[in-house]
């Protein structure tokens, strides 16, 4: 069948382009002006879907010790995960510092010389002088069996997924779940199925950092060169060793990013595991919390923050080093001597970290806290007031005293207007899936926090973007701020927050605004650099100006990074709309912490945390919706 393109003759002059979307706004607007107040659906604590999970607890407490599911199944993967947690920290304990740091530098100089060996043996003896050697061994222990067992499930299901569309299908909206999940949804039932203590902790880290380690290897192994993979097939080869020999190997550099990432996904969640007794790090941070002493969570943020910087760069020399290159004398002489080292001062000195190497400065930060709050009061007052008052109050009062109906009218009409009939719909089936669930009125609450943290964090994003897309120097200096505000736990950013706003919801906002930048920042700096050059060399000599060239060409150019930006700083937000609930976010956050500390409320949380994951799914289907369309300018009809 050949095709046909239709040439459209041209048209008198019609209503310009932005008249229909104006008066579809201004239908809104009357209906809302005629039906607001009602259709509202408000928040009811003894909703009857609450109380029936909240029974459901119950009665699994009450046969915990009969039903086979826990005695034959449950039970077992308990005592394996704690069983493999015992044998690394006792691996660990064993080493004792000089052990962990002569092979921690010895693994870090074959894996990328001794500039890297000198950064690991800097980094845990960074540990000891923090004061923190304990909690640090106790955290590496859980993030290293976290990691295996995430790797040991996660890569063969992503080549699983990278070599069947059809799997990979199947396995994406469980992804999306898990990764949109708030990480407090899933403590309580970890709790109740699981106990508390580090098998739970490390389960909870996996289902955490489990997503990135099957999205980036299936990403691997789909983009091998399909001339490659037929190569081998017409000399002979088996699907196993086509696997072996031209996938894996292949694949190997992006999968090396699976196995970083995966462990940066892991740190992050060593906080949060603390909540259910995981030990570690996050035990100093969470009590720095209850004592509103910044001082105490900052030097155990500083200890995640450069055990994530030393793993990231000991993987990342790992994957760039060639299989095929053997490393010289020099490289193994120095990581055997190194090794040998350690493990021979084992005996000789004492295996915890001496204290009087230690180094305390709590009193010092939090007298500068102090400070800070009393110096920026007016500054930091104002904000806080213009933001609430300009942004936030209305935009709350708009959604919920609007009808619900209208409400889901309306994200219909804009989903399908932005990304079309599909996401349209599964936009509109997860706010009818809130609205039976109950959790209406704090949903639209939350959503107001979301969409404010969002604009802001976009509008951030874009300026620091933009700005080290066009300057070298500027993204250099950058670049290494972007890293460690990445790799510290949320918990960390509260404090501060909490200091200089108090408990309000723009306490919530500025944290995630700190949480959610980076990556924002380091998509847009991509996306813009990716431009052509010609492109820019093209329209430099057309005589653009600078500012000409950048809303002309490099912003609708980088679009769809634009997007993906938006995108990742709605999932970012809505990760931390549950730890802002504990300073002041209040809705369906507050309602998630209530029922993991409230047995009462187990229901009401639970279902809160499935609301939450609805929100998220809703937004985040319009955004990638939009990133695969076409811009409105380019749509043709043939």
């Amino acid at each position: 069948m050949t095709s046909t393109t239709v040439v459209s003759t041209p048209s008198k002059p019609g209503l310009p382009r932005w008249a229909a979307p104006a008066g579809v706004a201004v239908l809104f607007v009357a209906a809302y002006l005629v039906f607001r107040g009602t259709g509202t659906l408000p928040h009811d604590n003894e909703a009857p879907q609450f109380l029936a999970f909240t029974d459901l607890r119950e009665w699994i407490d009450d046969h915990r010790n009969d039903n086979p599911l826990f005695l034959y199944f449950l039970n077992y993967i308990r005592l394996f995960v704690g069983w493999l947690y015992d044998l690394f920290l006792t691996g660990l304990y064993a080493l004792g510092w000089p052990g962990i740091t002569g092979v921690a530098g010895a693994l870090a100089w074959l894996a990328g010389g001794w500039r890297i060996a000198l950064l690991a043996v800097a980094s845990v003896s960074a540990f000891g002088v923090l004061g923190l050697w304990e909690s640090s061994v106790d955290t590496l222990a859980l993030v290293m069996v976290a990691v295996l067992l995430s790797l040991a499930i996660g890569v063969p299901l992503g080549v699983w997924a990278g070599l069947s569309w059809r799997v990979r299908r199947v396995i994406t909206p469980v992804l999306d779940v898990m990764q949109i999940m708030p990480t407090f949804a899933y403590l309580a039932p970890l709790a109740l199925f699981f106990h508390i203590g580090a098998p739970a902790g490390v389960i909870a880290t996996m289902i955490y950092a489990i997503p990135p380690a099957i999205r980036i290897t299936a990403l691997a192994i789909s983009e091998v060169s399909p001339t490659a993979v037929e190569a081998s097939a017409s000399l002979g080869a088996t699907r196993a060793q086509t696997l072996f020999k031209v996938y894996l190997p292949l694949a190997r550099s992006t999968m090396a990013l699976a196995v970083n990432q995966t462990i940066m996904m892991a740190l992050s969640m060593v906080v949060i595991a603390n909540l259910i007794s995981a030990p570690g790090l996050g035990g100093d941070i969470i009590r720095g919390l209850s004592r509103a002493q910044v001082g105490i969570m900052l030097p155990a943020g500083i200890a995640i923050v450069i055990m994530a910087v030393m793993l990231d760069r000991i993987m990342m020399s790992t994957a760039k080093r060639d299989v095929h290159t053997r490393r010289s004398r020099v490289d193994l002489v120095g990581a055997g001597l190194l090794a040998v080292a350690g493990l021979a001062l084992i005996p000789v000195l004492p295996r915890l970290w001496p204290e009087n190497l230690t180094v305390n400065f709590v009193a010092e930060v939090n007298a500068a806290v102090r400070w800070a709050e009393t110096t920026w009061y007016p500054v930091t007052t104002f904000i806080k007031d213009v933001t609430s008052h300009g942004l936030l109050n209305p935009l709350e009062s708009l959604l919920t005293s609007a009808p619900w109906w209208l409400v889901a009218l309306a994200v219909l009409t804009v989903a399908w207007r932005v990304s079309g009939v599909r996401p349209a719909l599964i936009a509109l089936g997860c706010l009818l899936g809130i609205a039976l669930l109950g959790t209406w009125e704090h949903a639209m609450q939350t959503m107001t926090t979301v969409a404010v943290a969002v604009l802001l964090t976009l509008i951030i994003g874009l300026l620091l973007g933009v700005t080290a897309a066009r300057s070298p120097r500027y993204s250099s200096v950058q670049r290494p701020l972007l890293d460690a505000a990445q790799t510290m736990p949320a918990f960390v950013y509260l404090l501060p927050a909490l200091a200089l706003f108090e408990t309000t919801r723009f306490t919530a906002i500025f944290a995630s605004i700190i949480y959610a930048v980076p990556p924002v920042v380091r998509l847009v700096e991509d996306g813009i650099k990716a431009v052509p050059a010609t492109v820019v060399e093209a329209a430099v000599s057309a005589g653009s100006t600078p500012r000409q060239l950048l809303w002309k060409v490099q912003l609708p150019m980088a679009r769809q990074a634009i997007l993906l930006a938006a995108n990742q700083g709605i999932v970012m937000t809505l990760a931390m709309v549950v730890i802002g609930a504990l300073v002041g976010a209040g809705a369906l956050g507050y309602d998630v912490v209530l029922g993991f500390s409230q047995r009462t409320d187990f229901g009401m949380g639970f279902i809160a945390g499935i609301a939450t994951v609805l929100l998220g799914v809703m937004l985040d289907r319009i955004t990638q919706g939009a990133d695969r369309r076409s811009s409105p300018r380019k749509r043709k009809f043939t």
